[in-house]
């Protein structure tokens, strides 16, 4: 469970924000939800979301443009990945992932579990993490034996 982490949902279809949030909210996400552009960045501003779902298709700002608005003022510390039902492609998913700054991209119908992946992949604290990383030297002695061994 991600106690205490945020995600902000923008999407226009209702059903839509409905079943994402009910998806999210399972996980322990507290769930702040849009339903145009305008409303999604105000919300960032003021709730200070840890991960931003953007439908492309909004109202007022277009999916695409809050991306980049929220890439460039977080300086890309805040991940926003895409889900679109409108726009279909990998010229689409490359624009998004390189000159909009999104982290992931997902085409509706979408997988369930391979969009909680994402999410969580990307809400997770440094501290969650909770396999210590091996010292440099030991990863050099293990380096060395490994080379040392015939094969």
């Amino acid at each position: 469970m991600m106690s205490g982490k945020k995600i902000l949902i923008a999407d226009y279809d209702k059903d839509s924000l409905e079943s994402l949030s009910e998806l999210f909210r399972t996980q322990g996400l507290e769930v702040i939800t849009a339903s145009d552009g305008q409303a999604a960045y105000d919300l960032y501003k003021s709730k200070e979301p840890d991960v931003v779902l953007i439908e492309a298709m909004l109202p007022k700002i277009h999916g695409f443009d809050l991306t980049k608005v929220i890439h460039d003022e977080t300086e890309g510390a805040l991940p926003v990945i895409i889900l679109t039902g409108l726009y279909k492609g990998s010229q689409y998913r490359n624009e998004a992932l390189r000159f909009f700054g999104a982290v992931d991209y997902f085409e509706k119908p979408y997988d369930k579990g391979k969009l909680m992946d994402s999410v969580l992949y990307y809400i997770r604290d440094e501290q969650d993490l909770d396999v210590p990383l091996p010292s440099p030297e030991k990863v050099i002695d293990r380096l060395k034996k490994h080379l040392e061994e015939p094969s």
